[in-house]
């Protein structure tokens, strides 16, 4: 397949391009088709922006509708009919039967924007410029969200230091046995630590990019607690791991906690449409009109499947356990494959339908698993600070034997890379590609 024109035009800091070299010209549901019409299950779900698969047609249908109604499609933040009918839907299916308040912040048009916002409204609120963030976080790729992102390569990028953050150690980041929340705490009592107060801290429920990394529902009410002890607001990064994909449409709802910001985007337009937005409490409200900007946070076609995503898939109860139900056959078919290759040194975590095939660091394993997998027509990325992560992260809606047959795949992939390292199975497991009990 000829990748000349992309070779030749356009930049070399292209990514996603150099992991899946084809040219893809269609996508449905949790397929996607190159030119040639070859058929690759898709376990990367547009890096989590494809919750309900391509091309949804409960959505499609909806935006046909809308453009032949000649709706506006471009509004800044000016009303709108579709605006109107978005903030109605998430308090009728989000906000009210969950007995929450918070005002909504339309910011635009991606996860960066939101979260450039909520540092700027804390630093606002609490007059004070510091930031509490953690190992391995990710946050996004422009100024401020830069600054409280963790990951190397991202920061060697930025050209200017990265200032007003403290990094703290995310949950599990010295191993299970000692209890990070403790270090943050003793920080913030003692008035020599070094640490300048902060006005916030953010954090992801799970960390996506820093490598499936969960923390614990202990470890989140132990941060909230100390954010409420020391004045910090507390900020919730659902840009991944929100919309669904644990489980539940917020990710940190299983914990009880309560955030003071929350910041969404990639699936919450439902069908790959730019949109972020962010949440807060009605008392934070301090902005002056016109304070914060931005000429495409009104993206109206967004507006509309959003509200159709919400009806679609979370006006009930259903969909949601057919989400977890969908996640404990993946993690069950992980944690197989670690059991059938105890040598390996393989190990699996996650939540949801975002869950790691974890390898030893240092030895390119998961990019060699991802490799053999693309190669039988199955797209899945790597994750975490050294790639050593395999990150399964299929539609919520895919259908169960198309679940099963992107699974099929990790695991011939994990048998071929394994045998050509010289690690067999457990006798007592069934063969790669074999039938589940």
């Amino acid at each position: 397949m000829d990748l000349n024109i992309f070779d030749r035009m356009e930049s070399e800091v292209r990514g996603y391009v150099r992991s899946f070299p084809v040219i893809f010209n269609q996508a449905r549901g949790s397929l996607l088709l190159d030119e040639a019409g070859r058929e690759y299950i898709d376990f990367f779900s547009g890096a989590g922006t494809l919750n309900y698969g391509h091309n949804n047609p409960i959505f499609k249908a909806k935006v046909i509708e809308y453009l032949e109604s000649d709706g506006v499609i471009h509004g800044l933040d000016m009303a709108t009919t579709a605006k109107k009918d978005f903030l109605e839907t998430v308090d009728r299916v989000l906000l009210k039967p969950r007995n929450w308040q918070y005002k909504l912040q339309f910011t635009g048009p991606t996860g960066t924007n939101a979260v450039e916002a909520a540092l700027k409204l804390a630093r606002q609120i609490k007059g004070r410029p510091n930031v509490i963030s953690f190992t391995h976080g990710f946050h996004g790729v422009s100024g401020g969200s830069l600054a409280v992102t963790a990951n190397a390569k991202f920061r060697d990028a930025a050209g200017v230091s990265l200032a007003n953050t403290s990094f703290m150690p995310y949950d599990g980041y010295f191993g299970p046995d000692v209890n990070t929340i403790s270090y943050l705490e003793r920080m913030l009592e003692d008035p020599s630590s070094g640490m300048d107060r902060p006005a916030a801290v953010i954090v992801e429920t799970v960390q996506g990019e820093g490598g499936v990394n969960v923390a614990t529902v202990r470890w989140l009410k132990d941060l909230e607690r100390l954010c409420r002890q020391y004045d910090m607001l507390l900020i919730v990064d659902d840009i991944q791991v929100g919309c669904g994909r644990t489980g539940s449409f917020f990710s940190f709802e299983s914990a009880g906690i309560s955030p003071d910001i929350i910041t969404l985007s990639k699936s919450l337009s439902g069908f790959g449409l730019p949109m972020s937005l962010v949440l807060f409490k009605p008392e934070l409200d301090i902005w002056k009109p016109g304070a914060h900007s931005g000429t495409f946070r009104g993206n109206n076609m967004a507006f509309v499947t959003a509200s159709q995503a919400l009806d679609s898939y979370w006006a009930d109860e259903a969909f949601a356990a057919d989400v977890q139900r969908k996640a404990g056959m993946v993690r069950d078919w992980l944690e197989n494959l670690v059991h059938s290759y105890p040598m390996a040194d393989l190990s699996v975590r996650g939540r949801g339908l975002i869950q790691g095939l974890v390898t030893p660091v240092g030895d390119d394993m998961a990019n060699q698993f991802a490799r053999k997998a693309f190669e039988q027509g199955l797209v899945i990325e790597t994750s975490g600070a050294n790639d050593e992560v395999l990150k399964v992260l299929p539609a919520l809606t895919i259908p169960e034997e198309q679940l099963k047959k992107g699974l099929e795949i990790i695991e011939r992939s994990v048998a071929q890379v394994l045998h050509e390292k010289g690690v067999s199975s457990s006798a007592h497991v069934l063969k790669f590609g074999g039938k589940r009990r």
